[in-house]
């Protein structure tokens, strides 16, 4: 390895590694701002016009594209011919390409950027370098990270850089170079007509571009999917912000498996949704329990108690530090789980949990992070939606001529905000921060509440004064008789039905309070 040239817009690192190539005896060839930066550094540094014979040109927009470069990263050293047409043309080979793109998404995130400004963000001769060098990775090694540095130099004080480490170079450049066009596609066809005439203005958006482009990176294969017969793998967008389940830490037992992932992000979105002490858990992707209390064993204590059956090999999460006293607890009670996720898990919990070797143990840090938009596959197809991430919309209004005391009002916002993470139809049951009863997935709201009152029965809890959330409106007064008749007291719901009068004047019948908040939660 004899040469290498370096154009970097994210400098970060590169001073030291172009000193430590300097150091092994590595000629540096260098473009604009990168040459000035290494020149600063008394580094001995090549510019480019100089190996082209022309200056940089159309304010940087023409610098590297050039035979003298191309030639030099495309050329196959094996092929004799190759090397003929160089020594012909008197070009030199390049060995190293070390290159990062103009920052496109960072622009156009900017408020103010222009449709000008994000067409100068757009790089043309770095993805068409980055393409040769990976092309001809067997002869070219080619870095886009700069935490790629280290390995670079640790293999070239050995034996060189491996046909491995080039080939892994040269598949994360293409992914990259598809990530970026892929961004240029997402912003572009997202513009409002008439940008094209006002590029001097910020255009208008649509949320949704004509072409949607996303990139997903693996994170791990699967034994199985959903069932035993089916294949699957996991994986996560490329920027994980904290707080999303896809960040995880796993810090004891078994591979996830896919239902566990599933399920563990239904978990997680549920209880970090609390700003108190909460316990969630999940089972088939359904919250069977769900409590707050002022300590963690409290909110355990209470979350078990909804449905203990259900919650046997569950997933239980926390929102707060999981401690050996709550471990304790679930070890005494024998209650398995597959997955437990806190925010952080104390050495304690760890040591208590260490016997239960299967269990998967997972740090997720709490953040207000959410997903911005969900997926559903369809055949042939894709649905995407902006997240259900907001509880309600606008106001609560009280419709009955009976009001909520301050107290019912707490319970009907904790079964509305439970109710949320409920697969449709969802009837929720609740009362002093804790689910007393869940009916979910039915294709009847009046068998959901049926199922609701039967559950909580067979857990041995009664329903009387409690609060009940359900998902969407009653569209008849038959599914409210069933929750009061059970011993609901006060319902929360949107609203919105053509009926909404006729649940009205039931609930004002059996002397019951009830709210609508106008915001609709399915959740298929």
């Amino acid at each position: 390895m004899t040469t290498a040239l370096l154009s970097v817009s994210d400098k970060t690192g590169i001073v030291e590694f172009a000193q430590a190539l300097h150091a092994r005896g590595i000629r540096l060839l260098s473009t604009g701002g990168t040459a000035k930066l290494l020149a600063q550094n008394d580094l001995p540094v090549t510019e480019v016009s100089e190996i082209t014979g022309f200056p940089e040109m159309l304010d940087g927009r023409v610098k590297t594209l050039h035979p003298r470069v191309h030639g030099g990263l495309l050329a196959r050293r094996d092929f004799p011919e190759h090397m003929a047409a160089l020594k012909e043309h008197g070009i030199d080979t390049i060995d190293l390409l070390i290159i990062n793109l103009y920052p496109f998404a960072q622009a156009t995130a900017k408020a103010d950027c222009t449709l000008e400004d994000a067409i100068e963000n757009i790089d043309i001769g770095g993805p068409a370098m980055l393409r040769a060098a990976a092309k001809n990775w067997q002869d070219v090694a080619v870095v886009i990270d700069p935490s790629d540095y280290a390995q670079v130099l640790a293999e070239l004080d050995g034996a060189g850089l491996t046909r491995k480490t080039k080939f892994g170079f040269a598949k994360k450049v293409f992914s990259h170079t598809a990530a970026y066009d892929g961004m240029i596609s997402n912003y572009l066809t997202s513009l409002e007509a008439g940008a094209e005439d006002k590029t001097a203005d910020v255009p208008a958006r649509e949320e949704y571009p004509s072409v949607f482009n996303l990139q997903l990176h693996k994170v791990q294969g699967m034994r199985y999917g959903e069932n035993p017969h089916q294949s699957a793998a996991f994986y996560k967008e490329a920027q994980v912000a904290n707080g999303l389940l896809a960040g995880w830490t796993q810090i004891q037992g078994k591979e996830l498996s896919f239902n566990n992932i599933a399920d563990a992000d239904a978990a997680w979105e549920c209880v970090k949704a609390f700003d108190v002490p909460a316990c969630v858990i999940v089972k088939h992707a359904n919250p069977c329990g769900v409590a707050v209390g002022a300590t963690l064993l409290e909110a355990y204590e209470k979350a078990l108690k909804t449905d203990p059956t259900s919650a046997f090999g569950g997933i239980i999460a926390f929102n707060r530090p999981l401690d050996a006293d709550v471990v304790e607890k679930i070890n005494a009670n024998k209650h398995f789980v597959e997955v437990a996720i806190a925010p952080v898990i104390t050495p304690a919990a760890r040591a208590a949990y260490a016997s239960k070797v299967n269990v998967r143990l997972l740090e997720v840090p709490v953040s207000q992070a959410v997903n911005a938009l969900d997926f559903k596959r369809v055949g042939g197809g894709m649905l995407l939606q902006s997240a259900d991430n907001v509880d309600i919309v606008g106001e609560i209004k009280v419709v009955t001529k009976l009001a909520p005391t301050e107290q019912q009002m707490q319970d009907l916002l904790f079964a509305w905000k439970v109710g949320r993470f409920v697969k449709s139809n969802a009837i929720v049951f609740c009362k002093d921060g804790m689910t007393y009863g869940v009916g979910a997935g039915q294709m009847s709201r009046l068998d959901s509440a049926r199922i609701a009152s039967i559950k909580a029965k067979a857990a041995g809890l009664s329903l009387d004064g409690t609060a009940v959330a359900s998902d969407a409106f009653f569209p008849f007064r038959d599914g409210l008789d069933v929750v009061v008749d059970a011993g609901a007291t006060c319902v929360i719901h949107p609203g919105g039905s053509m009926r909404d009068q006729e649940v009205i004047d039931a609930a004002d019948e059996r002397g019951i309070a009830m709210v609508f908040t106008g915001t609709r939660h399915f959740r298929h």
